[in-house]
């Protein structure tokens, strides 16, 4: 028996257990509005983050990626960081919205969807082209992220002593610039690519300086984890509004060097008995009627 076989299976099991944790955060947010349920599924996607951070490195380690494992690791995403935390939302501050409210989740999880369908596109069309080493960036907010900054929200709340440290205006506020940053083309950093250097290590330094600095200014520790989000996110906005010019301009030059090469005349003609150009160009010469006679004044 070969057990390297057993190998494809490990990553998978991450996934699904990613996908138990988001579907134990939906029955105990369906379970009720208490605070002590949106508390413990804000801490059941915590569980989903951990397993799905491990899966995608257990993967290339043991050298088993493959696309049954991308496939099942965007549907465990769109459950445990879509689905659970978009109805977490819900019941901790858009019910108060009625239907508007449910529309907003929603978004959401609409967003999500599209973020990780645009992802899968994108890394079907790398390795079509033979790119195998991922990039430093990632278009749009990833999902983790986003339920990141929400499961944190419930969770620096609960642990104040409070049901809700924001109103619902702005609990709204949040979801819905989450949902646009996550269909977004804004650029925000992998960090798959990270290496140790001086801007590396200055980085870390001023994070761990600002962590120390929330611990000596009494407030909750899992405040910390929410600021190292918002940190990501803001640093990602900044960056695309510093380089916007000189992404945009990389932009137009792959598309013009990725340009279609014009159609051989012979293939043109094809097309064009075909009626593929038919009324595309209206100062195009007008097709003779060979059977036509010449015309008498």
């Amino acid at each position: 028996m070969d057990f390297r076989k057993t190998y494809y299976v490990l990553p998978n099991l991450f996934t699904l257990s990613c996908v138990l944790s988001g579907f134990a955060s939906l029955a105990l947010s369906a379970s009720g509005d208490s605070e002590a349920n949106l508390y413990l599924a804000a801490l059941a996607i915590c569980f989903g983050l951990l397993f799905d951070t491990f899966d995608g490195r257990v993967a290339r380690l043991t050298k088993t990626q493959t696309d049954l494992g991308r496939d099942l690791d965007s549907l465990a995403d769109v459950i445990t960081f879509g689905a659970a935390p978009a109805l977490m939302m819900y019941k901790w501050g858009l019910n108060h919205f009625g239907l508007m409210g449910i529309f907003m989740a929603g978004l959401f999880v609409c967003a999500g969807a599209m973020r990780l369908a645009r992802f899968n596109v994108l890394s079907r069309r790398d390795q079509a082209v033979g790119r195998v080493k991922p990039g430093k960036f990632m278009l749009g907010l990833p999902i983790p992220a986003a339920a990141s900054v929400l499961v944190f929200m419930v969770i620096v709340s609960h642990n104040a002593g409070s049901y809700q440290l924001v109103s619902e205006g702005s609990t709204a506020l949040i979801v819905l610039v989450l949902s646009a940053l996550m269909v977004s083309r804004v650029r925000f950093r992998s960090f798959k690519e990270l290496r140790l250097n001086l801007k590396t290590v200055g980085i870390l330094l001023l994070v761990v300086g600002a962590c120390a600095a929330i611990v000596m200014a009494g407030l909750e520790k899992a405040f910390i984890f929410l600021f190292l989000v918002l940190s990501y996110v803001v640093l990602g906005l900044a960056e695309e509004v510093i380089f916007f010019r000189r992404r945009r301009a990389q932009e137009r030059s792959e598309l013009q060097a990725s340009a279609p090469e014009p159609l051989p005349a012979q293939e043109e003609d094809v097309l064009r008995e075909l009626g593929a150009f038919d009324g595309e160009d209206e100062e195009s010469e007008p097709v003779k009627d060979p059977m036509a006679g010449p015309r008498h004044a």
